[in-house]
């Protein structure tokens, strides 16, 4: 499993992930988000980045050139595919546990494998991560959602 990665991946899209990893590191970058997916009978493999100052065109270029090289020479995909390297957008998934740290004030989105009181989607103030639990602040009230039971996690939007 990759270094701090909680939420669920196919098994293509953890070896992605730890292929990837390193190398937005060494552009400078974070690896916020690994899809592998088909859509309209072609594969497409998405890395989504992160870094300080915004992510753009140019940054992008060069991240998805090393992951071609690097996908080219590993060859871990049976199939042909579209790459294709990216911003995660304002409302960036969260899928580790220090993304859940560090957006600690912000607004989020929880999608949960099971309910929880009854709910399987919550949207609260995020107010970080507790004893493998991440904890919202909904309507004044603290709840928390064991890491292992959130499905999807991301910011949403102030708009």
């Amino acid at each position: 499993m990759a270094k701090g990665k909680i939420t669920s991946q196919s098994n293509i899209e953890k070896d992605l992930w730890i292929l990837a990893e390193p190398i937005a590191a060494a552009c400078g970058c974070e690896l916020v988000d690994v899809e592998y997916v088909k859509e309209a009978g072609q594969w497409y493999v998405r890395f989504f980045i992160d870094r300080e100052i915004p992510v753009d065109h140019e940054i992008c270029g060069k991240v998805s050139e090393a992951l071609s090289a690097a996908l080219d020479e590993k060859d871990p995909i049976p199939y042909s595919y579209m790459l294709e390297v990216s911003s995660p957008g304002i409302e960036r998934p969260l899928r580790k546990e220090s993304d859940f740290q560090r957006f600690a004030g912000n607004e989020v989105f929880l999608s949960l494998y099971a309910p929880v009181e009854g709910k399987k989607v919550y949207q609260g103030n995020l107010a970080g991560l507790r004893s493998g639990a991440v904890i919202l602040l909904i309507d004044a009230r603290e709840i928390a959602f064991p890491l292992d039971q959130i499905a999807k996690a991301h910011l949403v939007a102030d708009i």
